[in-house]
């Protein structure tokens, strides 16, 4: 049976299929704001690159992050309709759930982005929400989630597709589970030695649910 009793979720990258969206708006956002563009042949090796180097990279002010992060939401929520679950990410839920594994999200989306994307039924699957960008990064949501739902460090997995997820999950002092398909790259998520690498979605299943199979 699985250790973890509490699963903390985050949504782009690791339930939403979004990284096509952000390609597709991130060269208009940086000649709206000033810094660097994108090029095809930059995208590999800034999904292997940590947070704050593809700031530097892209020469992005640190004075216009809370700016930038406010526009990017709102052609998110013009868009959202265009972005999908990954195959798969309902049905795992759905039977981690029926297993009796709790699950929350923590996204630096904002929660009603979050909430129309899921849609009602996914969203009563998830006990706790602790949405929106903070200056203190997500580690103060994963312990406040935790604290409300009553759960221990001990027993909860943070799963997301980024090396800040990652980090965030160290400084709140719980396990972390890395997954292939998002915004970073596989590579550089195991190169950090998460307890827990997920190859697909139905690994989740495999991995966590006492049952070991989807439902």
């Amino acid at each position: 049976m699985t250790r973890y009793r509490f699963v903390i979720f985050d949504f782009d990258g690791t339930l939403a299929d979004s990284f096509g969206w952000f390609l597709a708006n991130v060269n208009g956002v940086a000649d709206r704001f000033g810094f660097r563009r994108v090029c095809d042949d930059d995208v590999e090796a800034l999904r292997s690159t940590a947070p704050r180097d593809i700031l530097a990279k892209l020469d992005v002010p640190h004075w216009k992050l809370p700016r930038i992060a406010r526009h990017m939401r709102r052609l998110k929520t013009a868009d959202l309709d265009t972005i999908t679950l990954f195959p798969g990410a309902e049905r795992m839920l759905r039977t981690l759930a029926a297993d009796g594994i709790a699950l929350a999200m923590v996204s630096s989306d904002n929660e009603s982005n979050v909430r129309r994307a899921l849609g009602p039924d996914i969203c009563g699957l998830f006990s706790h929400f602790a949405c929106g960008a903070s200056l203190f990064g997500k580690a103060p949501k994963f312990k406040r989630v935790m604290r409300k739902a009553g759960q221990a460090a001990t027993e909860t997995l943070a799963i997301g597709d980024d090396l800040r997820d990652l980090e965030a999950a160290r400084q709140a002092g719980i396990a972390f589970g890395a997954v292939a398909w998002g915004y970073a790259s596989a590579e550089a998520l195991l190169a950090q030695a998460p307890e827990e690498f997920f190859a697909s979605i139905d690994d989740i299943v495999g991995r966590l649910a006492t049952s070991g199979a989807p439902a």
